[in-house]
């Protein structure tokens, strides 16, 4: 039987791991915990930034002679750490508000704790599981532009989802430089200002002089935390480089060959704004789906239908085909849209399949 060699160790090693036990076992000493907030998702990992400093600052280690300098991460608020979670914690987002501990021996961190939310925006994914986007968000921003075509339908979804996570919506009509070639965009940003959602006309690279500048979003969004929401291809990420210029944020054309946008955001990522605001950006969808939605809460996204139901002569009404119903004469007598109460019917009728 072959014998195996007790490997030995540097002092810097023992005492390396030594620290590591000692951390362990101080793991719920709260003397060192930390508030952070989360800025970016990486799988397993997170990017959290530091918002306070531990009551006790840990002791960096003395090099000594002979031996290399021991790896030490100083601990500075405002700085943004790479952070494990704890099993036990529920899935963390962009946004999400957080007790951690920091290893400066390592520069990593732990996330120990999650703060209750103000806000949950989610959406489900292909598997029709419900994902988290973000939290703590306390306005959407739904972004739409001449080009790539607007999607009215994909914008009613958007809004849906903001009256179920009780989240102020505000409709941005980007590229307006493009107006004069099309104003059906402009038709549909207005036909939503009548509804009366908060409405904005955006050129992400518009000097500054102009109107349509990023800067006049900036006292609808100033000291608020913002998602920004859209198809690929709008601008979105076009507006947060103007208005953050060290953003850095990857921006791209669209494809020529199928008018749709590239995808260049590849997570949600926040960014901080002013004093107490921050933006968050979140990966281009084509499709938002709402089927973790029941009946009551889609209903309840239609603002202007509301005044109308229960109306209809019979009780089962589908709001599609029957007579006398309270909806569809609403529609022919102008006071709502066909193309809304269209949207509302193919969301319950997705919700049925």
């Amino acid at each position: 039987m072959a014998l195996i060699r007790k490997r030995k160790l540097t002092e810097q090693q023992q005492r390396r791991i030594e620290k590591q036990q000692q951390n362990r076992q101080q793991e719920f000493d709260h003397s060192l915990d930390l508030e952070g907030l989360v800025v970016q998702h990486y799988g397993r990992q997170l990017e959290v930034e530091v918002r306070s400093l531990p009551s006790v600052p840990p002791t960096a280690p003395q090099a000594i002679e002979g031996e290399p300098e021991p790896f030490w991460r100083e601990i500075i608020v405002g700085e943004v750490w790479r952070c494990h979670t704890r099993t036990n914690l529920d899935a963390l987002v962009t946004g999400d508000k957080v007790t951690w501990q920091a290893d400066p021996n390592t520069g990593l961190g732990i996330i120990t704790a999650l703060h209750p939310r103000q806000s949950l925006l989610s959406r489900p994914d292909r598997y029709h599981k419900l994902k988290p986007v973000a939290s703590n968000v306390d306005l959407i921003v739904i972004v739409f532009a001449v080009m790539p075509e607007p999607s009215a339908m994909l914008i009613d979804r958007y809004l849906v989802a903001c009256h179920s996570a009780d989240i102020q919506p505000l409709l941005v009509l980007n590229k307006a430089d493009l107006l004069a070639d099309d104003d059906s965009a402009l038709k549909l940003l207005e036909d939503y200002q009548k509804l009366g959602y908060d409405t904005c006309i955006c050129e992400a690279h518009a000097n500054n002089d102009s109107p349509y500048h990023p800067k006049f979003l900036i006292e609808k969004i100033d000291n608020r935390t913002v998602v920004f929401v859209g198809q690929s291809g709008v601008g979105k990420s076009s507006i947060i480089n103007t208005l953050l210029p060290d953003a850095e944020q990857r921006t791209n054309i669209i494809s020529e060959n199928s008018a749709l946008g590239q995808h260049t955001t590849t997570s949600t990522r926040l960014m901080a704004f002013g004093d107490n605001g921050a933006l968050i950006d979140s990966p281009g969808i084509r499709e938002f789906g709402l089927w973790h939605l029941d009946r009551e809460q889609i209903l309840a996204g239609f603002r202007e239908m509301q005044d109308y139901f229960g109306l209809c002569k019979f009780r089962n009404c589908t709001h599609q085909h029957e007579k006398d119903c309270a909806l569809r004469q609403a529609v022919a007598d102008g006071k709502i849209l066909s193309r809304r109460l269209d949207s509302m019917n193919r969301l319950l009728n997705e919700l049925n399949a």
